[in-house]
């Protein structure tokens, strides 16, 4: 393209710029009155590879996640509820979590529609939580679950967080042979827990 075509498109481009800012076009509201969401949010989880508990206090929580991996050394938590073996407030290295059997935390909302939940930072306390460690069990209260992904970044405050992601059941991949392996490249399962913060208050004061 010679610099005098090249001109006359951006001087029509110029010559054609809106003279008032140009409102982005709203995104509808798709009413799903009818759903349930959190049969759908347990549907959708299950057909990722995931699967979701009733939780009805901390202790059972404790009582859940150790049925669920009775071998495991390692737990790592970032929630109140699960003391665990190591909190992650306490860790200061990613590398310290190599040998995490199992990560706990808790995330702000999950989605019906896909089965995701949203982590941050904050929530995650170490991003590496969710990846390096073998089995991820995570807290969701199942008021906080929302209809599909229109609702889900209407709720993303990027703004406030450095780091955010949606997760939806263990690590997989069906690159070769289009075989679906799931644990490859992060977490070999993930659990929710629904779970209403302030449960594990409500079951020491009992």
């Amino acid at each position: 393209m010679s610099n005098n075509s090249r001109e006359l498109i951006l001087s029509n481009i110029r010559a054609n710029i809106p003279p008032q800012p140009v409102e982005h076009p709203p995104i509808p509201v798709f009413n799903r009155s009818d759903v349930d969401l959190k049969s759908s949010f347990e549907r959708h989880l299950e057909e990722a590879g995931g699967a979701a508990h009733q939780i009805g206090s901390g202790r059972e929580a404790e009582a859940k996640l150790a049925a669920l991996h009775s071998k495991a050394q390692v737990i790592c938590s970032a929630v109140p509820e699960i003391a665990g073996t190591r909190r992650a407030e306490a860790v200061r290295d990613p590398h310290e979590l190599a040998d995490v059997d199992v990560g706990v935390v808790r995330a702000q909302f999950g989605v019906a529609a896909i089965g995701a939940v949203w982590l941050t930072q904050e929530d995650l306390i170490v991003n590496g939580l969710g990846f390096l460690s073998q089995h991820l069990v995570v807290f969701l209260d199942p008021a906080e679950i929302v209809a599909d992904m229109h609702e889900a970044y209407a709720r993303v405050r990027l703004d406030r967080t450095a780091y955010g992601c949606f997760m939806m059941g263990p690590s997989a991949t069906g690159d070769i042979e289009a075989t679906m392996v799931r644990g490859a490249q992060g977490v070999r399962s993930l659990h929710v827990f629904f779970l209403a913060p302030g449960a594990q208050a409500n079951n020491l004061s009992a």
